[in-house]
């Protein structure tokens, strides 16, 4: 048995263990440092962003960006369909509706037309939503410009979640600061890792600094705790941040390497049965967090999941698609868009192995394994 082919491991630069040296050195480990302070500027500086706070976790980037814009029990946002929970699971710890938009084929990624349905519907209906929760899925490009100019034309905040797509850019501007909020994640199989954390990024000053507050228990100016909101403890630690440093000196390194990763992918299974999906033109960039594809089964003989536990069977680790949210039995009940194309990807697609860190030999052992079903 080979050693085993994860989909997305963490890929460590170098540098990390040096900001981490210098937290113990100077005995900043406490949950709050140098380090922060210096992630929270780089990440504006690579992102364009004007202001960022460094969180747990990108979900609690998202829950602090829905209290910030004031959602509440009995409110409604959109939201992507296509995605992982994380996106949605925010919204219904506010006590609010979420309404789940499909996905137009071209990247995947929320439909502009079924938005501007849904939001047309509702605020005829007497029920505007709060926000847009918009998703970048696999390092894609989403129709972003489309999508923010229908939430600026309707007046309603744009949440771009862009946990997956950290260093990719759509006409040369990096995705997570096209929205009145972006998200970043860097949990471990993402294109960089902090081990988990996040990070929220605006133009918006006065909100970023609403959400260090909130992250750190919202704890008044006052010799003694004393609290007037509800607070979280939602900070990225002092070392986190650090690892976070080191990894983003390497983030166009890596993007580079995944992306050669999806190039062999398709000069090897190209008209074999795979469909993949492709950047629509030169103003859209990917990282490629993952190389995703569609499996035909009438071209194969095989579908999607016979490959998946064929390929496990020789330690090497794939994942289905994103199921859908409308699809979820937790989220069932809620009003949804559209559906058919999210769930025909989820059927049919399936993610490979795509790290930074994989050798030339575990990716032609992958193509070896994939080609001996054909």
């Amino acid at each position: 048995m080979n050693e085993r082919i994860y989909l997305s491991s963490p890929h460590m630069g170098g540098s990390e263990l040096n900001y981490i040296q210098e937290a113990f050195d100077q005995n900043w480990i406490a949950p709050l440092g140098p380090n922060v302070d210096n992630f929270e500027k780089e990440l504006c500086a690579y992102s364009g962003a004007g202001h960022c706070a460094v969180l747990s976790s990108g979900t609690a980037a998202i829950h602090l960006a829905l209290i910030i814009l004031g959602v509440k029990t009995g409110d409604s946002v959109i939201c992507s369909s296509f995605t992982f929970s994380a996106s949605a699971n925010p919204i219904v710890y506010q006590g609010a509706e979420p309404i789940f938009i499909d996905s137009e084929e071209q990247t995947w990624n929320m439909d502009p037309t079924l938005l501007e349905e849904a939001l047309y519907n509702q605020i005829k209906g007497g029920r505007k939503p709060v926000a847009v929760i918009f998703v970048h899925l696999y390092g894609m490009p989403g129709k972003i410009e489309e999508i923010a100019s229908i939430c600026k034309k309707y007046e309603v905040p744009l949440i771009e979640d862009a946990a997956e797509a950290l260093g990719s850019s759509y006409k040369g501007q990096k995705l997570g600061t096209f929205g009145d909020f972006g998200i970043y994640s860097f949990n471990g199989n993402k294109i960089i890792t902090t081990s988990g954390g996040g990070a929220l990024v605006s133009n918006n000053e006065a909100w970023i600094k609403k959400a260090r507050f909130l992250a750190t228990q919202a704890r008044d100016q006052a010799p003694h705790y004393q609290h007037s909101e509800i607070g979280y403890n939602y900070r990225m630690s002092n070392i986190a941040a650090g690892i976070g440093r080191g990894q983003l000196q390497v983030l166009d390194e890596w993007a580079d390497k995944r992306r050669a990763n999806y190039g062999f992918y398709k000069q090897n299974l190209r008209g074999k049965g795979f469909t993949f999906i492709e950047e629509p033109d030169k103003d859209y960039y990917s990282n490629r967090w993952l190389t995703t594809v569609l499996v035909d089964e009438k071209a194969t003989g095989f579908d999607r999941e016979t490959l998946r536990t064929e390929l496990e069977k020789h330690n090497i680790e794939t994942r289905p698609l994103w199921k859908p949210m409308h699809l979820q039995p937790v989220f069932s009940h809620y009003p949804s868009y559209g559906g058919k194309v999210s769930e025909h990807l989820f059927e049919k697609g399936l993610c490979l192995p795509s790290g930074s860190n994989l050798t030339t030999e575990q990716k032609q052992l992958i193509i070896n394994k994939i080609t001996s079903l054909l």
